[in-house]
């Protein structure tokens, strides 16, 4: 099996050496357009091989998608972080430009791939990509919301001063600040509802700081996140090379689920060989889905941004 993962940035680095690790496939292409720099770090990864013991041949490529051929699974991390001065429309209008490049490079060599979207704005990307590459919608997915329930599970667990693990947490809705939903309600420890062992204003204490996730990061680092961002993507691919069938929130094409169509945005999907296997229904209380529809709105007002730059 090979998987490709396309940008060696942080992020898609971070992914590459976590799926080698893992030994997802016995074949990992990095390509990156900098030359030689997923060349370097792909010997880099391969110089690990012996001190944490895996198999898994890493190989680097500068902009020559021949060498991706093949590809089960391709992880899309490829385009600019926004720089302070840029509008979403300068960031959308740059990052689509790479990310429709990419998607159509990829299926020029791996027709039958499955394609797992990290470049932001993430869930644009992928509403972009299910639409210039005219995939069934189980074939792209967007990796959002397993990382921002890891987030969510990460804050939980030092309010209870309890392992991550053991936790259960979801987050839906679309992958921003202001777009995610913690779905408190759902929310346990080994079966537990966290509400019953924590009060209000803890809990909402969490659900802000999950919020803000990324941001806060972002603050502390001068950049973006790369380690957790990285093992959500390889989380994702192993559910499909493996066919594990585990439940994630990810971002996916919506038809009448949850009460939204013509969007990609997060909800909880199982993810198998196939890619996306069912759309689960969560059964949204009323304030739940009225969040969930205002998350809908922002995205989708995000993604008009691709018709009036004439992307799509």
């Amino acid at each position: 099996m090979k998987i490709t993962v396309v940008g060696a940035g942080n992020v898609g680095a971070t992914c590459a050496n976590v799926m080698a690790q893992k030994e997802l496939a016995s074949e990992i292409v990095l390509l990156d357009i900098k030359e030689g720099f997923a060349e370097g770090k792909a010997l880099d990864i391969m110089q690990t091989a012996t001190l944490l013991g895996f198999d898994t041949r890493v190989t680097g490529v500068t902009a020559d998608y021949s060498k991706t051929a093949g590809s089960e699974v391709v992880v899309v991390t490829s385009g600019i972080p926004r720089k302070p001065g840029m509008t979403r429309e300068d960031l959308i209008g740059i990052n689509a430009g790479i990310v429709k490049d990419v998607a159509q490079n990829i299926l020029k060599y791996s027709p039958n791939a499955i394609i797992v979207v990290i470049s932001n704005p993430m869930d644009t990307m992928t509403y972009l990509t299910l639409k210039i590459t005219g995939l069934p919608k189980n074939r792209v997915i967007g990796m959002g919301g397993i990382l921002d329930s890891s987030r969510f599970k990460c804050y939980l667990s030092q309010a209870l001063n309890v392992p991550a693990t053991d936790l259960q947490g979801t987050v839906i809705g679309g992958h921003g600040d202001t777009t995610m939903i913690p779905l408190a309600r759902f929310a346990t420890y080994n079966g537990i509802p966290v509400d019953s062992l924590l009060d209000g204003e803890t809990v909402k204490k969490v659900i802000a700081d999950t919020m803000v996730g990324g941001a806060t990061l972002t603050g502390l680092l001068g950049t973006s996140a790369w380690y957790a961002p990285g093992a959500a993507g390889a989380a994702l691919v192993e559910s499909i090379v493996r066919d594990e069938k585990k439940v994630f929130p990810c971002c996916v094409s919506l038809d009448g689920e949850y009460g939204q169509s013509d969007i990609c945005i997060g909800v909880p999907v199982v993810i198998g060989k196939d890619g996306i296997e069912k759309i689960v229904d969560y059964k949204l209380n009323t304030e739940e889905q009225a969040a969930f529809d205002k998350s809908a709105d922002a995205v989708r007002n995000m993604n008009g941004v691709l018709k009036e730059l004439n992307i799509l």
